[in-house]
């Protein structure tokens, strides 16, 4: 599905029908079947490598960047719970963060996808090709404009996921998968309508210019969009729509649904290694309760032979020892209470 929505984002139809378009493709499946009768199957997945390389990386930096921006927001504000802005901000930010290193990628696999058959090169060659253009290492930076202002896609896309899960599931702490996958179809969609004209914008920037240019390439996406509403008209922006929701369902889909997996088996662990630690201590506490009664006892009875017998009578012997029996034993007991409770609190605000 990315070598076909990148197939159709980049081509141009004369709006008056002039030129030739034998090369045009009139949809999603109709771009599958030239490119098979073309390139074979094979042609599909050209690009594969660096598109694989591409949603790895760009997911892994952005979690991160996105856990890092939440973090800190938590400590700011001493809160975990933010407004739809607020989600929106931090997504932004994250977003914009992950494209600073993430670009690259996807400027060569655009290229790679967009390469002729008797000229297709690997992820290492398409990078020399760009290098050596006239943008210099700077064209692995092609589009960066656009793609920092298509940060709201993912912003966008996690923020509709938690609004609608709040909608659609009361806001559950836990999904069950196909819910989590039903969510992250649902948010992806809205962000890929929503933006659909920039992604169109930055893979004109990223890709070969087209002939009629003459190898000139784009500068702004702005000059991309004008260029296409000219040529095809204001509906060719959103060119490319049904194949890029249709991959944006199955990545996003899926990611969600690990997420949501991998976010259960993590909660569960620490549920348990915190309650291991806790009976631990438990039982510290209770073996050191055991140990000490004996002296405790025994600091008793010492206690009881020490009394002069002359000064007091017998009887008021016999109650100061019944109270130190009890008094000494409960108090050591006490004091390892305090000591276990303390260190119950200790680790419960250290983990939670």
């Amino acid at each position: 599905m990315g070598k076909v929505k990148t197939k159709l984002q980049v081509q141009v139809k004369k709006r008056d029908g002039s030129g030739d378009n034998s090369e045009y493709y009139e949809g999603t499946f109709d771009a599958i079947k030239k490119i098979v009768q073309d390139e074979g199957i094979a042609g599909l997945y050209s690009g594969i490598e660096g598109s694989l390389l591409g949603v790895a990386s760009t997911n892994f930096a952005y979690f991160y960047w996105y856990s890092v921006v939440r973090s800190l927001a938590a400590n700011y504000t001493g809160s975990n719970e933010h407004s739809t802005a607020a989600e929106l901000s931090m997504g932004a930010v994250a977003g914009a963060l992950a494209q600073l290193f993430t670009i690259p990628i996807a400027v060569i696999t655009t290229r790679q996808q967009t390469q002729p058959k008797g000229e297709r090169k690997g992820i290492f060659e398409t990078a020399k090709e760009v290098i050596e253009s006239d943008d210099g290492w700077s064209g692995l930076w092609r589009g960066l404009k656009a793609s920092l202002v298509l940060v709201v896609n993912p912003s966008i896309t996690y923020g509709a996921y938690e609004r609608l899960r709040v909608v659609l599931f009361g806001g559950r702490a836990s999904l069950k998968p196909w819910e989590a996958f039903l969510l992250g179809a649902l948010s992806k969609s809205l962000a890929t309508i929503a933006t659909q004209p920039l992604i169109v914008a930055k893979v004109g920037l990223q890709s070969r210019p087209p002939p009629e240019r003459k190898g000139v390439h784009f500068k702004t996406f702005g000059e991309v969009m004008a260029y296409i509403v000219e040529h095809e008209g204001p509906l060719a922006l959103f060119k490319g729509i049904g194949p890029q929701i249709i991959k944006g369902i199955l990545v996003q889909g899926v990611l969600m649904m690990a997420k949501e997996r991998i976010e259960l088996l993590f909660k569960i662990l620490f549920a348990y290694i915190k309650l291991a630690k806790q009976k631990r201590l438990e039982r510290l506490s209770q073996q050191v309760k055991e140990r000490l009664r004996p002296v405790a006892a025994d600091v008793a009875e010492k206690a009881k032979d020490a009394l002069p017998l002359q000064e007091v009578g017998e009887e008021e012997v016999e109650v100061v020892w019944a109270f130190a029996s009890r008094a000494i034993p409960g108090a050591f007991g006490y004091m390892v209470d305090i000591m276990f409770w303390r260190d119950t609190k200790v680790y419960q605000a250290s983990s939670g």
